[in-house]
């Protein structure tokens, strides 16, 4: 099982981190070990005094692919979920400042949780008016809707299988709206996909 991520994926979020916009998707990955799930709480690490939160559509791909085509991305994942990137924004920022990968600050451990339930595909209306959100402490901090995404779920799919085989299994995180901001010990951080709650889970 893989995790990959979308970065710069929602031009708002692009502008508040003041970074460029990308032509083609941002890719990066998390090793197995930043997964966390069944709502279980997410420990601050000694390393970080900085860690923000990024909520995110996660898309679970359901049959190997290579090469995809757009048109047929669609039969490739079969359900939607949601996820934190957790990022440590200190840690991120002093490694880009030398020119170097950031992957330790993306993929350390616990740094994606994801929803104890992913939602089947056939449920959705419409994939491309997905409305999601974050609330810290009952306080809504991020907003996002799928159709704002630069890149949308069938390009997402198509463009990493050409560089990287995908697997049934698989998640994909598609990318962050803007309102992304740090979390403290003893923060409460709840997710829904319209008005449905499908993650909760607590700083310790």
């Amino acid at each position: 099982m893989k995790i990959l991520c979308i970065g710069r994926n929602y031009a708002e979020h692009i502008a508040e981190l003041q970074n460029e916009t990308p032509t083609d998707p941002v890719i990066f990955a998390k090793p197995d070990t930043a997964l966390l799930q069944r709502n279980q709480p997410f420990f601050m690490p000694d390393f970080s005094q900085d860690i923000h939160h990024e909520i995110e559509l996660v898309l679970r791909v359901c049959k190997n692919g290579k090469n995809i085509e757009e048109k047929f991305a669609p039969s490739y994942f079969d359900a939607i979920g949601l996820g934190i990137d957790f990022t440590a924004r200190d840690l991120q920022s002093q490694l880009k400042s030398k020119g170097l990968p950031w992957e330790l600050a993306k993929g350390f451990d616990g740094s994606a949780p994801i929803s104890q339930e992913f939602k089947p595909v056939h449920g959705f209306a419409d994939l491309n008016n997905i409305d999601f959100r974050l609330a810290v402490n009952g306080e809504v901090r991020q907003q996002g809707n799928s159709g704002l995404m630069l890149h949308n779920f069938n390009k997402i799919i198509s463009y990493i299988s050409r560089f990287i085989t995908l697997k049934m299994g698989d998640l994909i995180f598609t990318g962050t709206p803007s309102g992304v901001g740090p979390v403290t010990v003893g923060d409460q951080l709840t997710g829904f996909i319209g008005e449905e709650k499908l993650l909760d889970l607590a700083v310790k």
